[in-house]
């Protein structure tokens, strides 16, 4: 698995921003503003739970947030359901918002497994750097230079 370096690079959250553009177009001539609201809160929440896990920096916080993505995009298509039901949606449209929610879904198990069986525990479990650490740093880059320099008198050209 490719090591995630921001939240905009994980595809469950590309798939999840397309399902809340969809929603937001698909629902933008409907009256029935409770539903809208309804509807749209909770594809947004989906997007937006991907990312608050991720900036948390800790595994238990990012799969935290994972879960609470996967419950609302289930919100989702139980609202798509409804808006099929009471004639919002056609049978096409239904299907494709369907299917884009539960492959958002599918991605979002996946990567909450993943995630949980991680060797790595978060960003914010980093070891800080110590004065040891940082004194240990400049001595092996003085003695770096220094091999340097005395390979340059020595005659060795590719250094």
């Amino acid at each position: 698995m490719a090591t995630v370096r921001k939240f905009e690079d994980m595809l469950a959250w590309q798939k999840s921003r397309e399902l809340t553009k969809s929603v937001y177009a698909n629902f933008k001539t409907c009256s029935d503003k409770g539903f809208i609201d309804q509807i749209q809160r909770a594809s947004v929440s989906v997007m937006s739970n991907i990312a608050e896990g991720f900036e948390r920096g800790t595994k238990e916080s990012f799969v935290n947030y994972l879960q609470i993505a996967k419950g609302s995009c289930g919100e989702v298509r139980a609202q798509l359901y409804v808006a099929f039901d009471v004639g919002y949606l056609d049978i096409e449209t239904f299907k494709y918002l369907k299917g884009l929610a539960e492959e958002v879904s599918k991605l979002l198990a996946s990567f909450i497994k993943k995630v949980k069986q991680s060797p790595h525990s978060g960003v914010q479990y980093k070891r800080e750097k110590t004065e040891n650490d940082r004194a240990i740093e400049e001595i092996m880059e003085a003695g770096k230079k220094a091999q340097e320099e005395a390979m340059r008198k020595a005659g060795y050209k590719n250094i």
